[in-house]
C-alpha cells in the first residue's frame, strides 16, 4: 500500500488502502459513485497542503484530484469570467491571471493548493478573501446523486469557512468560475505589512505584479512557500486560525494584541500573536515536529517527524494559549485520523 506522507507537504502520512487518480470531472465522479456504492470512506486529495494524516494511514478510497483546463472568456463590462478545473494549481493560476492582464487575486499569490481546495477554505491573505472573486462552484452532491452548481452567495462564505467546510464529504468540487476584473491595478491595499513593504498607505492601488512580487517576498521571509529550494522543512503553512472572538473578550486581551474588528461585530486577533505571547518560540521542537524558525503558525516536520509528533506539537502549543489567554485555537489543517482533543 502507498503511503500517503508522499502526497502532503508535511510528509506524513500512513498507508492507504486504496488510491485512484481522477483526471477529469467525469472520473472524479465515477471514482466517488463507485467508493459510495460499495461503502468504503473516501478522502478528497489535491496538493495535500492543508492536511494532516494520521500515522495509521487511511481505511478507504483516497481520490487524488487531477483535472486540469481552464476558460477565460471576458468583455470590457464584466470583466474576466473563467471557469477551472479543480485539480489546477492555485498559485500557477493566479500568474497566469496576472499574465493575460486580469487583477483581483494578487495578494492571495503563494498559497499552496489547489483550485478545487480554495473554496472549501475560503482562502485568504493580506487582507482579501478568494470569496470576494468566486462567481460560482460547481460540485458533485454525494447525498443527492447530481453535479450542483452554487453561486457565490449559495456558498455560505465567512472567516476560512463556506458550506462545502460545514458539510464536510458531502460536496466534491469539479470546478470553480472567477470573475475577474482587466486591469493593471490591484485591489485595495488592505493589510498594514504589505503597505508597508510597499511604501504605500492602506486603501492605496498599486500594480497588481507588484503586489505579487511582494506578497512571495513576504511569504517566503515567513516560510511559507511550500516549493522554496530555501525552505527544506515540511509544512502544512499555518497550522491555526487567527481567532475571531466577541468584544468582551477581545478587550480582555492585552492592548498590544492585535484587532481587527470584523463586521458583526467580534473582533479578530492573531494566532500567531498568542502563541508568541504563551511562550511558544520559533524553532522550538517535540521529537520530529518543530516550530518553524520563520513563523509560530507553521508547524513542521523537520525531517524525521509522524503525525503523533506533528498532533502533539500542536497541541502543547495549543494549551498554552489556552493558559494564558484563554483562547482555544482551531485548526485550519484538515485533521485525518487524529484531533487535538
Amino acid at each position: 500500500m502507498e503511503q500517503l506522507s508522499n502526497f502532503t507537504t508535511l510528509k506524513v502520512g500512513g498507508p492507504a488502502r486504496k488510491i485512484v487518480h481522477a483526471h477529469t470531472a467525469d472520473e472524479l465522479i465515477e471514482f466517488v459513485k463507485a467508493a459510495d456504492a460499495a461503502g468504503e470512506q473516501v478522502l478528497i486529495l489535491g496538493a495535500g497542503s492543508n492536511l494532516l494524516i494520521s500515522d495509521a494511514g487511511f481505511a478507504g478510497t483516497v481520490i487524488r484530484v487531477e483535472s486540469k483546463g481552464s476558460a477565460l472568456d471576458y468583455d470590457a463590462c464584466s470583466g474576466g469570467m473563467i471557469e477551472v478545473s479543480a485539480g489546477e494549481d492555485w498559485d500557477k493560476f493566479v500568474a497566469l491571471t496576472i499574465e493575460n492582464g486580469f487583477a483581483d487575486l494578487e495578494s492571495l499569490s503563494g498559497i499552496p493548493g489547489t483550485i478545487g481546495g480554495a473554496p472549501i477554505q475560503n482562502i485568504g491573505a493580506y487582507g482579501h478573501e478568494v470569496s470576494e472573486t468566486i462567481a460560482r462552484v460547481k460540485a458533485f452532491d454525494r447525498k443527492k446523486g447530481e453535479v450542483v452548481s452554487f453561486a457565490n452567495e449559495q456558498c455560505k462564505f465567512s472567516y476560512r469557512n463556506s458550506i462545502f467546510k460545514e458539510e464536510s464529504g458531502r460536496y466534491v468540487i469539479l470546478s470553480v468560475t472567477f470573475q475577474l476584473r482587466k486591469g493593471e491595478q490591484s485591489l485595495p491595499i488592505a493589510y498594514a505589512e504589505l503597505a508597508k513593504y510597499l511604501s504605500v498607505n492602506i486603501g492605496d492601488r498599486v500594480s497588481v505584479k507588484a503586489v505579487r512580487n511582494a506578497v512571495l517576498e513576504l511569504r517566503g521571509r515567513k516560510g511559507m512557500l511550500i516549493d522554496s529550494k530555501e525552505n527544506q522543512i515540511h509544512s502544512a503553512g499555518s497550522f491555526f486560525i487567527n481567532p475571531i472572538l466577541s468584544k468582551e473578550a477581545a478587550d480582555k486581551l492585552p492592548s498590544d494584541a492585535p484587532r481587527w474588528p470584523q463586521a458583526d461585530g467580534k473582533v479578530k486577533t492573531s494566532a500567531a500573536w498568542l502563541m508568541e505571547h504563551s511562550g511558544i518560540t520559533k524553532g522550538e521542537k517535540l521529537a520530529g515536529a518543530q516550530i518553524s524558525s520563520k513563523h509560530v503558525l507553521a508547524l513542521s516536520n523537520s525531517g524525521s517527524a509522524t503525525a503523533d509528533d506533528i498532533i502533539e506539537l500542536a497541541k502543547m502549543a495549543r494549551a498554552k494559549v489556552d493558559e494564558k489567554f484563554g483562547i482555544k485555537l482551531q485548526a485550519e489543517v484538515q485533521l485525518i485520523g487524529v484531533d487535538l482533543n
